[in-house]
């Protein structure tokens, strides 16, 4: 009987170190930060903690930056009133677009959301309810983005999504890696401003300066929709960058040309 326990227990061993183990990953959570362009050089974030953490999920924050390419990205929390400005602004400007949208978003303007596919602009992930992503589970992180994807393609017929903005740009090396899992690649910013208040609008002067003063190669712009002065200043920001020789494009599927890596 004893030499009976000893097998079973010896067997019992070898199957639970044959199960696959759950992956560790570094939990710390982290605000998404960058040093800002001048005079046309590249933003960086040689000098934050996480450049090593999001190379290694393969999320971004600019693209190649040895070309005068630039890649216009919106957040579609809510909407305010000026998203069909937005849209008319690029639309006559020949522009592509990438926006970030939610839940409340996707419920509250199907028929935006219709009208930036049929223009030709692509609609991603800013998961349903922008939550702080690093204080919710794996499986929660998981459906947080499968309802937005799925509400979107229902609404638009627009069926892949591969590129996700983290809510308020918290993330960790853990939601890097299961949104990665789930398909997705992370894009955060190199060209941004305090443009989300909206009591504390300042013309669209303020918001062409500030756009304007951190252009550089390969920038991710993040610009928030609801706000009146963006609005306005798009149209000159498109046409001023190109007289410096940029151009607006779409960003890359994995399947194609890649940014460069932080």
């Amino acid at each position: 009987m004893k030499r009976f326990w000893l097998l079973s227990l010896t067997l019992l061993l070898a199957l639970f170190t044959a199960l696959p183990t759950a992956t560790a990953y570094d939990e710390t959570p982290f605000h998404f930060g960058f040093k800002k362009s001048k005079n046309g050089q590249p933003a960086s974030i040689d000098q934050e903690g996480f450049k090593e953490i999001l190379a290694r999920n393969g999320a971004i924050f600019q693209g190649d930056t040895s070309k005068k390419e630039l890649y216009l990205t919106f957040d579609n929390g809510y909407e305010n009133g000026f998203t069909p400005q937005i849209l008319d602004t690029l639309k006559s400007k020949k522009v592509p677009a990438l926006f970030f949208v939610t839940g409340h978003y996707v419920k509250d303007q199907p028929e935006l959301l219709k009208r930036m596919v049929t223009e030709g602009h692509e609609i991603g992930n800013h998961s349903w309810s922008h939550p702080d992503m690093t204080r919710i589970s794996n499986d929660k992180i998981k459906e947080e983005l499968a309802k937005v994807k799925e509400a979107v393609a229902q609404a638009t017929g627009q069926k892949e999504m591969p590129f996700l903005r983290p809510p308020r740009g918290i993330f960790s090396d853990r939601t890097l890696a299961v949104s990665k899992e789930c398909g997705y690649r992370n894009v955060f910013w190199s060209i941004a401003y305090k443009d989300w208040d909206t009591k504390q609008q300042k013309g669209w002067k303020y918001a062409y300066d500030q756009v304007m003063a951190q252009l550089h190669p390969g920038a991710v712009i993040l610009l928030h929709a609801v706000s009146k002065d963006n609005a306005e200043a798009l149209g000159k920001i498109i046409d001023d960058a190109r007289k410096q020789g940029y151009e607006f494009k779409s960003l890359p599927h994995e399947s194609n040309r890649q940014p460069k890596q932080p």
